[in-house]
């Protein structure tokens, strides 16, 4: 049986979060494989954000499954983009992990605020899946901001590049969602 397409605005936008953590829950695991050899005191924290991404996913799946709704066409694309984000920065060492993960959330919480205002007067169910992650999601940038504690000028560029593509990423999902 073949899954529809989203019919809502807000259906589009759980797909895209649903992509979206997907990308999350492989940077955290190419940044936690990194970590073994270059930051082994980063890997306990790794793998419970790890952990949490993976809820986060499960979350947005959910709220699909129960609509028959396939995932964004993004899904696969945003996985194999967080693994190799999570790979060179975690090569690169513990600023940069800290760096991408302060970024990356930075603007998934704006993303997450903008659907909560939109979605109380929308939809409920897909409220509940938002605001069911958001205390996780602030809890990694708080993390990863105190981690930084003063960024250096290879981490201020790092997270202006994160930032931008992850904006991107949630751009192009939610144009190729509502198309299809």
């Amino acid at each position: 049986m073949r899954k529809r397409a989203a019919s809502s605005v807000n259906e589009c936008m759980i797909k895209v979060d649903h992509a979206g953590e997907n990308g999350a829950v492989n940077i955290y695991r190419a940044q936690k494989l990194m970590a073994y050899w270059r930051a082994p005191q980063l890997v306990a924290n790794l793998k419970e954000t790890q952990s949490h991404e993976e809820r986060h996913r499960r979350i947005f799946k959910t709220y699909l499954d129960k609509r028959n709704i396939h995932p964004c066409m993004s899904y696969h694309l945003c996985g194999f983009g967080g693994f190799v984000l999570g790979f060179v920065t975690g090569i690169i060492g513990p600023k940069a992990i800290a760096a991408t993960t302060y970024a990356v959330e930075s603007v998934v919480l704006e993303h997450l605020q903008t659907q909560v205002d939109y979605l109380k007067r929308h939809d409920q169910d897909a409220l509940a899946a938002v605001t069911d992650i958001i205390a996780e999601e602030q809890e990694h940038h708080d993390h990863a901001e105190h981690a930084l504690q003063q960024p250096n000028l290879f981490s201020k560029i790092l997270i202006r590049i994160v930032r931008f593509c992850t904006e991107c990423v949630i751009h192009f999902g939610m144009r190729t969602t509502v198309r299809s």
